[in-house]
Order: structure tokens, then sequence, then C-alpha cells
């Protein structure tokens, strides 16, 4: 049987492990949609962009992240020492791995946003946040769509 004990095995790992992650974050986008948005009715609204400010959307965090790390870190640790040492070693490296595993998946499912502050055709104001996929300046028309659920997005 093979074993990890080789650390640029292990680092490959993590890093396939990291790529992997960030295939899984669901988009915030303005052009994306779920499958269950999808062929469901969506109210339409039309409103002139008042304020356009750049924010960071945090990262997922699932147990995912988490434990890839302590794994990858476990059996990084695994590698040094001998004896109670050995076994030390891989706890901590378990712990470390963890951490480092979950910080991991946080930065690369994070995504730079755009608050946009819209006042709608019949003199409501609104706030959306989304992915930052798209250009937006003060004073652009703007479609907003709202779907079920309270799902919200700005279009041009």
């Amino acid at each position: 049987m093979k074993s990890f004990r080789n650390p640029i095995s292990i680092l490959w790992m993590i890093g396939l492990i990291a790529f992997f992650l960030a295939g899984c974050a669901p988009s915030k986008s303005g052009r994306v949609y779920s499958r269950d948005q999808a062929r469901v009715q969506h109210s339409v609204y039309y409103g002139t962009v008042l304020e356009v400010d750049e924010v960071l959307i945090e990262g997922t965090k699932t147990p995912l992240g988490t434990i890839a790390g302590g794994a990858a870190g476990a059996a990084l640790g695994s590698t040094i020492g001998g004896g109670s040492g050995r076994t030390v070693a891989t706890v901590l490296g378990g712990i470390v791995g963890g951490i480092a595993g979950s910080a991991a998946e946080e930065g690369v499912t994070r995504r730079d946003g755009l608050e946009l502050t819209v006042e709608l055709d019949n003199g409501q104001i609104i706030s959306v946040v989304q992915e930052a996929d798209d250009q937006f300046g003060v004073g652009d028309r703007v479609r907003i769509v709202k779907g079920p659920g309270g799902s919200t997005r700005v279009r041009q």
C-alpha cells in the first residue's frame, strides 16, 4: 500500500483539494441562476443606480476544508519523528492542518462584490450585494430581478 510520507505528495494533495473546493462555492453573480431559480416566475422592477460600493463577499466555510486540511496535516505530521513523538506530531499536524484547511477554503471561495443602491421607479430605495462581474455606474438604468425566496439581482 502506498503511503503519503513524501511531503511533496502531501502538498500536491492539499493543492488539489483547494482547487476542488473553489469549484464547490455557490455563485453570487447577477448572471448565474441556480437550478431551483430556473422555470419559476421572477418579478422585474426598473430603477436608477444611486451608489456603487466595492465589498468583499466572504467565502464558504464548510467542514470539508477542515477535514481535508486535517487529514493532510496529520499525514504530514506522521512523517516527523518516531514513537510517541510521531503521535504528537500527527495530532498537532491534524489540528494545524484543519485550521489551515478551513482558512484555505474560505480564501479560495472569497469573491469581490458590489453593493448597489438603486432607486426604483416607484421611489423605493433598495440595496443589493452581488459579485462584481458586471460594471455599474451612478445614474445607470438597471433592471432588478426578484425571485421566489427573496433572491434579488441587478442587471443592466
